[in-house]
């Protein structure tokens, strides 16, 4: 089987690249895709369009931009993994969750224990809900199963 994954969320750990380096040691079948996770780069998205004297606007040009990229990604992935990071709150990522709700695309929610019950409502639409990164990976080898 072949799937397309988005990961989303957090962007302050490799989180990514550990799902990524795992999947390719067991030769899973998965393409993935992202969010910019330069920081810097996804709030300048926008910038081409124009400078602005408020960072309110700012911050709204770049986030509709960045939507065009999250939007056609998620809506063209089989699977979505969503993070949740401690650092920061993700609500770009809650967002990214709702949306694949709202597509019926499946998804599983990667975050701490400590998160389980401010994001209930998350896990409760999600397929799954995992607190690390090797249940991900072993939940990817399952679906992959030939």
């Amino acid at each position: 089987m072949e799937f397309n994954i988005y990961l989303s969320g957090e962007i302050h750990t490799d989180w990514r690249e550990q799902i990524i380096q795992g999947c390719q040691e067991h030769n899973l079948n998965i393409t993935f895709s992202s969010a910019i996770t330069d920081h810097e780069k996804s709030d300048a998205a926008g910038d081409v369009l124009g400078e602005e004297s408020q960072s309110f606007w700012r911050d709204h040009k770049s986030a509709k931009v960045n939507a065009i990229r999250t939007n056609t990604l998620i809506e063209r992935c089989d699977l979505a993994i969503i993070r949740f990071g401690k650092k920061y709150k993700q609500w770009n990522a809650a967002f990214d969750a709702g949306y694949c709700a709202a597509l019926g695309k499946p998804y599983i929610t990667l975050h701490s224990e400590e998160l389980t019950h401010p994001l209930k409502e998350v896990d409760g639409a999600a397929q799954a809900s995992a607190t690390d990164v090797s249940q991900v990976i072993e939940t990817l080898k399952y679906l992959c199963v030939k």
